[in-house]
């Protein structure tokens, strides 16, 4: 265990104090994505328990939320399991997700945290009898049942995934409501903003739901010149023509 990386060793620990058959196994390339833990081990996606981190902003908890790698976590479903407050989640950046866990994005164990997390597990996992989750390094992984899981972590089981009807509804009435205002681009003396008051960011995409921008474009919008917020608005476009079926 000692040429293990110390992320790795933590987790091959606490796999070991709790009689877990499977030892972290390190792979010979990087598995930051779940589809490329998929291809590195020749399983489903869906079979890759990926670990996403969120902010508490009540009280800067890390929650983790453990789904199937080709599942989208409903951030509104996990604020209305873990934020009584009424709340919100914040998306977690490297930092924080290094701070609270010990371990780097793209290596984030289920287990071994460095401080506490609260936890929680998506049913999508329970389609497979044998899952497989990061294990504190982007190179190493290992392997469980969802069952196991639910025993490791203490975590409750419950829907956490989007629901992929109501996701093509919100994109389609998002990208409506974003065109009316790219109509007007030529009729107002200055350029409008795109924003439709829908800001959430797409973790897989890298864009906002509701104007589908970046979290760059968001920021350099109001000290951008005609000029630039028109290119914005180019690339809008185009993101929205590929969103359309």
């Amino acid at each position: 265990m000692k040429t293990l990386p110390e992320g790795v060793q933590r987790v091959a620990a606490v796999l070991l104090d709790s009689g877990h058959l499977h030892a972290p196994v390190m792979l010979d390339d990087a598995a930051r994505t779940a589809q490329q833990a998929a291809d590195a081990l020749g399983v489903h996606v869906g079979q890759i328990a990926k670990s996403i981190i969120f902010r508490r902003k009540s009280d800067d908890a890390a929650v983790l939320v453990v789904t199937s790698g080709d599942q989208r976590v409903n951030e509104k479903k996990v604020e209305a399991m873990v934020c009584p407050d009424g709340k919100r989640l914040a998306r977690a950046d490297a930092e924080f997700v290094k701070a609270r866990t010990g371990f780097s994005i793209g290596g984030v164990s289920p287990l071994a945290h460095a401080t506490p997390s609260v936890t929680l597990i998506d049913r999508s996992l329970f389609r497979f009898d044998t899952v497989w989750a990061a294990a504190g390094h982007p190179h190493a992984v290992f392997q469980l049942t969802p069952q196991e899981l639910e025993a490791l972590t203490g975590a409750p089981v419950a829907d956490f995934a989007v629901n992929v009807d109501e996701e093509v509804l919100a994109r389609k009435h998002a990208i409506a409501l974003v065109s009316l205002r790219a109509a007007t681009l030529d009729s107002e003396p200055d350029v409008p903003s795109p924003c439709i008051s829908v800001c959430r960011m797409n973790a897989a995409s890298g864009l906002c739901e509701g104007c589908f921008r970046t979290r760059d474009e968001i920021a350099q919008w109001s000290g951008a010149d005609d000029a630039a917020k028109r290119h914005i608005w180019t690339s809008i476009g185009q993101r929205m023509a590929a969103m359309q079926p």
